[in-house]
């Protein structure tokens, strides 16, 4: 028969589980409302044993938040096979898996954590933005991307990001799934005007777009785009060139 007597955990054991209540909580509300005493309670813990393994609550959420930002990081990887755009979807599908999952805390999470965050904190989220960027170069197949697709890339990634945030903040108006494909779409379109500017990118996606399927999320894009072909309006030969 089982006792009522608690296990002693090591050190490290006994860390991994206060990151893994204190990512629970922040994952539910903002970091700024839950104290260490909730921690502790959570852990079945006293206050002062948190307080050994962590100096604050600031340090603990760093922790946590270097788990979560790992998490994070790993919903961008994906696999270099099929079309790019079918890619993508699972990628963003992944990454509202991750943002429903965390809720209050995806927000705390970008900001950094509790009071506006820590140089430890930023420098962790900003790990998991370049990871995403690294992630998508790497699928364009572009070894030394130009600024015009650097840029692309980047703003679709910050997109992605404010998108979710708004999304959460109770302007859910709009079905999770279709707004996962709205910004697969949003990526393509911020490509195809880049590539308006740039013969390197223009080529980067004529490749890219020759291995979509017609009934793809790019093929979709398209269909959705020729409602506005009869109401374009022509462009003069100057600015053509």
């Amino acid at each position: 028969m089982t006792t009522g007597v608690r296990r002693r955990m090591g050190v490290d054991e006994r860390r991994q589980q206060l990151i893994g209540v204190a990512l629970e909580l922040f994952s539910h509300r903002s970091p700024d409302d839950v104290s260490i005493d909730e921690i502790a309670n959570a852990a079945g813990i006293s206050r002062p044993l948190v307080y050994h393994y962590f100096p604050g609550k600031q340090s603990l959420y760093e922790a946590a938040l270097g788990r979560a930002a790992d998490d994070l990081a790993g919903r961008f990887l994906e696999a270099h096979e099929g079309p790019l755009g079918a890619r993508l979807l699972r990628v963003m599908g992944r990454f509202f898996d991750f943002v429903e999952e965390h809720g209050p805390g995806f927000t705390a999470l970008l900001r950094g954590g509790p009071a506006g965050g820590s140089s430890t904190a930023n420098a962790l989220i900003d790990g998991v933005r370049r990871t995403a960027y690294e992630q998508i170069v790497a699928h364009l197949g572009v070894a030394s991307p130009p600024a015009r697709l650097e840029l692309v890339v980047r703003s679709w990634v910050s997109l992605a990001e404010s998108t979710a945030q708004l999304w959460l903040e109770g302007r859910r108006s709009i079905p999770r799934a279709e707004l996962e494909l709205q910004l697969v779409h949003d990526f393509a379109a911020l490509a195809a005007v880049s590539a308006a500017y740039s013969q390197e990118v223009a080529g980067t996606m004529l490749r890219v777009f020759a291995q979509e399927p017609a009934d793809g999320p790019f093929g979709e894009l398209l269909a959705r785009l020729s409602v506005l072909t009869p109401a374009a309006p022509a462009v003069p030969a100057q600015r053509r060139s």
